[in-house]
């Protein structure tokens, strides 16, 4: 795309440029070559304007700066504009012709829930014939393609160029998670939703936010660039939902296990064999049926079949693709002993989420079973819910095993002993290294004995000391079953 027509939409300084054909824009110096744009941002590690002589080394033909960056390149067109960061997402838009006008696009953002949102309504897509990918923590899951492991939501470049691949395979829905992190550095900010789903909000990456009011505008942004063609799917049962309502222009279908809201349920039956109640909306009832488990399940179905209903999905139809979803991985996966003990393992990493998934294992099991909690806290992440996600698990658990969980550049002595900071009673254990803790966990598994394995779901990797080294609660348990 010739330079001066890919940022006609951007507010700059009158600037004589000459006739450049860009072929490509990019964000690190070593992706640069003959042709790119690259544009500088200044990220939280490094910044990229420390590398735009090695970005003109390897061939650019423009570049773009914040204004505040006081170096002026003279070889080639610099751009100078107010935030680059913001910049690059109507780049990404523009130079891959706005991709998003071409898809229906669904955004699910909260504290937690969107994995199992957006899997269940990928179920009920694939049941109505509908051709879609989805975005999030699974990585990308695209009909006609191996799924690809990528950030929760993508970069503005990888995001908009994926758009136009999907359209170009004859994909017409995505689905995608939105972290508060992307809402805040722009990454979707032009994006065109056609829905917004709100699960719920809890206490997270406050080291990033810094406190809950923060996090809690950075959702927002989500629902104020809706339109009113748009639609806003809020989830009541979190008392944050009706504050978010006020917050948007689009259409609203309010989501509640109570009455009270657009769309409802009653005759709710939740246990270990999974998930039944009647859905409740215009006047009109229907059943679901599902095989996860957990109340907070409820409200991710409720969440999914919403989206769709708003979609005129035949409930026939959503019915049979939510009975279909009958796993999400690495949430609530269940793996059964031969001496009738039971391993659960979960991507729980919250406060919330801990407490959700506990209330539930301890609300279901047998009387007389021992539940085992296996856990630990990520290291250079919020050091104030180590204490409380401690404190949470001794609640629900007759022992707990704590272990590193991506550790990163901290000390797993310090993270342990800050867990151990809320803990009363002396039903634990330490442990330096995860692989040998579980191992050891599960040899003690006592007959209908549960283990619930916490917070690394199916991650293949540890981190620690900025190396990703290869690991899985997953494979570690499935070869103690072999071997058993």
């Amino acid at each position: 795309m010739e330079l001066e027509k890919l940022i006609k939409n951007i507010s700059i300084e009158p600037i004589s440029l000459p006739f450049i054909d860009v072929d490509n824009i990019c964000t690190h110096s070593s992706d640069v070559n003959n042709g790119s744009l690259f544009v500088a941002i200044k990220g939280f590690a490094t910044d990229g304007h420390n590398y735009i002589q090695q970005a003109i080394d390897n061939g650019a033909s423009a570049i773009i700066t914040d204004k505040k960056n006081s170096e002026t390149v003279s070889s080639i067109p610099n751009i100078k504009v107010e935030n680059s960061r913001s910049v690059l997402s109507k780049l990404a838009s523009t130079f891959y012709n706005y991709p998003s006008k071409e898809l229906n696009i669904v955004g699910i953002t909260g504290t937690n829930g969107k994995t199992t949102t957006a899997s269940i309504l990928r179920s009920i897509y694939k049941a109505n014939g509908i051709k879609c990918a989805q975005l999030g923590t699974l990585g990308t899951i695209a009909d006609g393609c191996r799924t690809r492991k990528t950030l929760t939501t993508l970069d503005p470049i990888n995001l908009h160029r994926s758009f136009r691949e999907f359209i170009q395979m004859g994909i017409t829905h995505v689905i995608m998670e939105v972290s508060s992190h992307a809402l805040d550095q722009f990454r979707v900010a032009d994006v065109e939703f056609n829905v917004g789903v709100f699960t719920n909000l809890s206490e997270e990456h406050l080291d990033y936010h810094k406190n809950m009011k923060n996090y809690f505008e950075a959702k927002v942004k989500l629902f104020q660039m809706l339109n009113k063609s748009s639609t806003a799917v809020i989830n009541y049962d979190d008392k944050i939902g009706m504050e978010i309502s006020k917050k948007t222009k689009a259409k609203l279908v309010t989501v509640s296990k109570e009455s009270n809201t657009n769309i409802s349920l009653s005759n709710l039956t939740n246990n270990f064999n999974g998930i039944e109640f009647t859905l409740n909306y215009d006047d009109r009832k229907f059943p679901i049926t599902s095989s996860l488990i957990g109340n907070y399940n409820v409200e991710n179905i409720l969440c999914a079949v919403s989206i769709a209903l708003s979609q005129n999905i035949n409930p026939k139809i959503i019915q049979e693709g939510v009975s279909r979803c009958d796993i999400i991985p690495g949430r609530m996966e269940i793996f059964k002993l031969e001496n009738k003990s039971t391993i659960i393992i979960d991507y729980a990493h919250t406060p919330d989420a801990y407490e959700k998934v506990l209330n539930t294992v301890q609300k279901m099991k047998p009387k007389h079973s021992k539940v085992n909690v296996f856990f630990g806290c990520g290291g250079d992440r919020d050091r104030e819910k180590r204490p409380l996600m401690g404190k949470i698990a001794e609640n629900y658990s007759d022992k707990m095993w704590i272990v590193p969980d991506n550790p990163r550049t901290e000390k797993i002595n310090d993270i342990n002993n800050e867990i151990v900071k809320g803990l009363k009673k002396n039903t634990f254990q330490l442990y330096k290294d995860r692989g040998k803790a579980l191992r050891k966990a599960l040899d003690e598994l006592s007959n209908e004995d549960i283990l619930v394995v916490l917070g690394k779901g199916r991650e293949d990797y540890q981190e620690i000391n900025g190396k990703k080294i290869n690991y899985s609660d997953i494979e570690i348990i499935k070869g103690f079953i072999n071997a058993n």
